[in-house]
């Protein structure tokens, strides 16, 4: 009786979001062994997202183990001293923190390093921690629009319509700028406002002094290593990540071992993203080709750049944009350049809706829970669609201004 009363307890227990990973990696199994996705598609999409899965788990692992250090609570630390109090001022800080962090880096790093920095933060000054997440969830998001390096779908549309960092820059300037305050307005107006935050002030914390220096210090530096690795030497994410997740691990195995479990591996990740691709690729290879071609149409003006940017966003919140921004892309043709970076725009700015529109709201939600932060889903859905609909519209009307 006592053991099945325990396994009950366990069921429970289990996050909505690991039934869903299970059940797609389970899924897409069975795909591939009743052949209705073939096995040669199949092991394509495997080798693609092989060094992106290992990027997950050392960035997660690392980011884990430096907040243990207490690398974020001391960024916290410093972040509320320098809003002096001011709610409008720790506000635009974060915002400019998050901002600059997504552009010159990318929106996963931003994901696993700041996220745990504002949810610090909330700790350190004594504030709701929600505000301060969804900060940095939406702005992984809706600032990748700029540079290349932003995001991984940036990459793979420069290469597409021949642009250099530059040029990129100068062609989303504006829609970037305009994605990101009408996103300060929605964070404003449904989490940073008096009437949703508390309180009208608050009291900066003194300076954090590390209960392990030692181990304070090798966790900072090699969190500074990776995002120089990333910034300057143009190293692969994944490379980047390993080396410092090693460096942190072995800091922690001299250190604090008792730190170091299995628990720290982000096992839902694991399993979701695997299966999301192989469901995906089915579903592309069963007819999604032929339906985007037929929903974004060949219209290069404004109509289908706001066609592209749409399909683009409503996809990615049912699958996810990597993927669908990788399908859109074969739908648009080579000529309208101006229409695939609307798809861009959708499948970056739009992804805000559901916890798997975006691997950065992925990794985003493993920070949140990680900390203990409860993230209401029903209050995420509503106000992402807002913002997911009015910033995806403002930023593709802007690129045809441009």
């Amino acid at each position: 009786m006592c053991a099945i009363l325990s396994d009950v307890r366990i069921v429970k227990s289990v996050h909505p979001l690991d039934w869903l990973a299970a059940g797609l990696l389970v899924c897409g199994a069975l795909l591939v062994a009743t052949g209705l996705l073939p096995a040669r598609n199949a092991g394509d999409a495997m080798t693609r997202i092989g060094p992106l899965l290992v990027f997950l788990a050392t960035a997660i692992v690392m980011a884990e183990l430096t907040g243990k250090a207490q690398v974020f609570d001391a960024a916290a630390s410093w972040v509320a001293r320098a809003g002096k109090g001011s709610y409008a001022l720790l506000f635009g800080l974060c915002v400019l923190f998050a901002s600059v962090t997504t552009i010159t880096l990318n929106l996963d790093t931003t994901a696993v390093l700041l996220t745990p920095v504002m949810l610090a933060l909330a700790t350190r000054v004594g504030i709701a921690a929600v505000p301060l997440a969804m900060t940095t969830v939406w702005l992984s998001n809706t600032a990748s629009l700029l540079l290349p390096v932003s995001n991984l779908t940036n990459l793979l549309a420069a290469d597409r319509v021949a642009l250099s960092p530059a040029r990129m820059a100068a062609t989303m300037w504006l829609p970037q700028l305009v994605s990101i305050l009408v996103t300060m307005a929605c964070l404003w107006g449904f989490y940073w406002r008096r009437g949703r935050r508390g309180s009208e002030s608050y009291t900066a914390p003194e300076p954090l002094r590390p209960a392990d220096p030692v181990l304070f210090r090798v966790c900072a530096l090699a969190c500074a290593a990776f995002l120089v690795a990333i910034l300057v030497a143009d190293v692969p994410l994944w490379s980047a990540s390993s080396a410092a997740a090693f460096v942190v691990v072995v800091a922690f195995a001299f250190r604090r071992r008792a730190d170091l479990r299995l628990s720290l591996i982000p096992w839902r990740l694991m399993m979701l993203v695997p299966g999301m691709f192989l469901v995906v690729e089915t579903v592309n290879a069963h007819g999604l080709h032929d339906l985007l071609t037929a929903a974004i149409g060949s219209d290069g003006g404004l109509v289908g750049m706001l066609r592209s940017a749409g399909v683009g966003a409503g996809l990615s919140n049912i699958l996810n944009n990597l993927p669908v921004y990788l399908a859109g892309e074969a739908a648009v043709p080579v000529a309208n350049k101006h229409q695939l970076l609307a798809l861009l725009i959708g499948t970056n700015v739009g992804p805000l809706v559901t916890p798997w529109a975006s691997l950065a709201t992925l990794l985003w939600f493993e920070r949140c829970r990680a900390h203990g932060t409860v993230i209401p889903l029903r209050r995420f859905v509503g106000t992402g669609f807002v913002l997911a609909t009015t910033g995806t519209l403002a930023a593709t009307v802007q690129l045809a201004l441009v």
